[in-house]
């Protein structure tokens, strides 16, 4: 008897763990173009860059049903360069997120891993007209405060009227000092019909196993994005203060005599647009940069772009921004993944979703 009903209950879980719904899907996207840059020390350069649009990659993503509208997820995201082979985010296999998780209808998403920011994805997501890459991204000029943590726990709430929050935080993991390399990072947002806003908040921690009292970066960004349908507006202002709390510009790509140095406290505006035009659209921006701490080294974005779609799947873009630099600011026109080496590029190239 007890064999029996040993058996019966072996192929009921049987029964379980094969009706479970679950799946896997490889995904992802390659970009390559034309970048000329000019206007720095070292004067004009052509390359042939990938990720220009955006940044190439191969998605891995699951999840497993596990009834009542709760699930486990997972994601694995590899950068690549398609122009020459290497790994992308310094060599690191899953460089752009690797997070496994719990999902839930009624209660959220709870995830850990390698994890994009409240504040980057408010940026990309919602504030930037060029989605965070071309010739128009909007890190070349305003803050960002860190794309990615690791070691960090995320929670997002689930959608009521509209309305969500997430939170982050990331572990510095470093003996003995709790705070030391450690981050965290918040968003309220508002998302329903032609309109999304978020007010967000980032904070990092400057100490590590070395440096004590290194104090802290701190970052308020507000966003928001209305669709007009006729043009779509796009506006940020962010506040930085906190030696870290903006990236330093490019290591003297200009050759002043005096580098430039790193901003401690600043206010970041940015205003743009998306235009239907065809089957593509006309993407305007400009961003500028108020340094609010000595030699009060200012800085203006202008860019425009214009995207058009061969398919669901398949774009082509054309760009050109440029940087007007004040006292000795030593900013440089961006992409999706370089730097940039002076002041005005210009963009050509196709991205192609997989």
């Amino acid at each position: 008897m007890k064999k029996f009903v040993f058996a019966l209950g072996a192929m009921a879980s049987m029964s379980n763990f094969a009706s479970a719904q679950s799946g896997v899907t490889m995904s992802g996207m390659v970009d390559l173009g034309l970048v000329h840059e000019s206007g720095g020390a070292a004067g004009s350069v052509n390359k042939i860059t990938s990720g220009v649009e955006n940044g190439s990659r191969i998605i891995f993503k699951g999840y497993e049903d596990l009834g009542d509208g709760n699930s486990a997820i997972f994601l694995l995201e590899s950068g690549f360069q398609a122009d020459t082979g290497a790994l992308g985010q310094g060599g690191l296999l899953f460089g752009r997120q690797g997070y496994v998780g719990l999902s839930s209808k009624r209660l959220g998403t709870l995830t850990l891993g390698r994890q994009y920011t409240p504040n980057y994805l408010i940026m990309a997501g919602v504030a930037d007209p060029f989605a965070a890459g071309l010739a128009g991204v909007f890190s070349a000029v305003f803050a960002n405060s860190g794309a990615r943590v690791n070691n960090s726990v995320k929670y997002v709430t689930p959608k009521s009227h509209g309305v969500f929050a997430e939170a982050l935080y990331g572990a510095g993991e470093v003996a003995g000092e709790v705070s030391a390399g450690s981050a965290a990072g918040a968003a309220l947002g508002y998302s329903e019909g032609k309109l999304n806003a978020r007010l967000g908040y980032a904070w990092r921690s400057n100490d590590t196993a070395v440096i004590k009292n290194g104090g802290s970066a701190r970052n308020i960004l507000m966003a928001m994005n209305y669709d007009f349908e006729a043009v779509k507006m796009f506006f940020a202002y962010g506040i930085n203060r906190g030696l870290n709390s903006a990236q330093l510009p490019s290591a003297n790509a200009y050759g002043y005599k005096v580098a430039p140095v790193l901003s401690t406290a600043s206010n970041d505006v940015l205003i743009g647009a998306t235009v239907p035009v065809g089957l593509g659209r006309v993407i305007l921006s400009a961003v500028h940069k108020d340094d609010r701490s000595k030699p009060n080294q200012d800085a203006t974005l202008l860019a425009v772009g214009y995207s058009y779609n061969l398919s669901k799947r398949t774009d082509l873009y054309v760009a050109y921004g440029h940087i007007d630099n004040h006292s000795g600011a030593g900013y440089t026109v961006n992409s999706a993944i370089d730097i940039g080496s002076g002041n005005r590029a210009f963009n050509l190239g196709m991205r192609h979703l997989f």
